[in-house]
């Protein structure tokens, strides 16, 4: 079966919950995606149906409940190694902290031979016991699904697919990527004295400022958590930009 985005993203923000398993709601809007991904019609009396149907064949302790483990059998091999390590990860803030101690000269990539050491210091900081084998495993299909041309850099936007989909912000500024020219005058006007970088404060005002213009429907929590997540990048309180560029801007070395 092939499976819309709209049905994966439902499966994975609905799975990507700490508990492990869907219910109630969130099961009966994964099997609309579902059934709309398969070109059936969720409004149709025959979905309830397909529903029972389904829940036999994948609810195999009859809980009402559909584990993680037992929804992945519907996946492609690579939304279910995403899904699975999703687990693992933590917020984005660390995601991006451990990020920027691999990307060392801000490029945007991180080198292939590093990706290993990037992955042990995610899976550190959110406490998951791993060993030296399940690490390789993990390194390597990593660099098969996002290594395509073989030229041994990883880009930040791929590589934050690793996030729990509620947790990438990456994905927030997706469609409002700008251009070299749009970023330099958003930067140049937020960096008022003109030194190269803005704080904490600047970048509140620059993105509240974005998602208005965008009419990106953000509050005031969600607001919170992309600034924790981009400061993560910067310098002791300075958001450098390229730092900010790496996230905003379409045209960089991304």
């Amino acid at each position: 079966t092939a499976y819309t985005p709209a049905a994966l993203h439902s499966f994975s923000s609905a799975a990507a919950h700490r508990n492990g398993y869907i219910e109630g709601k969130e099961l009966e809007n994964f099997f609309k995606e579902l059934e709309n991904a398969r070109r059936g019609d969720p409004s149709h009396a025959a979905f309830k149906e397909k529903m029972k149907e389904f829940m036999a064949s994948f609810d195999k302790n009859a809980d009402g409940r559909i584990e993680m483990s037992e929804l992945a059998q519907l996946l492609p091999t690579e939304e279910n190694f995403l899904l699975c390590f999703r687990e693992f990860v933590g917020s984005s803030a660390e995601f991006m902290a451990a990020w920027r101690r691999y990307d060392s000269d801000r490029s945007g990539y991180i080198e292939s031979n590093e990706l290993k050491g990037f992955l042990s210091d995610l899976l550190k900081k959110a406490n998951k016991n791993y060993d030296d084998k399940k690490l390789k495993e993990y390194t390597q299909t990593i660099l098969r699904m996002f290594d395509l041309n073989g030229d041994g850099k990883l880009g930040l936007s791929e590589m934050a697919r690793l996030l729990p989909v509620q947790e990438n912000f990456l994905l927030k500024f997706e469609g409002i990527r700008l251009t070299v020219k749009e970023f330099d005058s958003l930067f140049t006007f937020y960096d008022k004295d003109g030194n190269g970088y803005i704080d904490e404060q600047e970048l509140d005002a620059l993105l509240k400022d974005l998602c208005d213009k965008n009419k990106m429907d953000v509050d005031s929590t969600g607001l919170v958590g992309y600034k924790k997540s981009i400061m993560a990048l910067s310098d002791g309180g300075k958001l450098y930009r390229t730092e900010l560029e790496i996230v905003l801007c379409r045209d960089s070395t991304l």
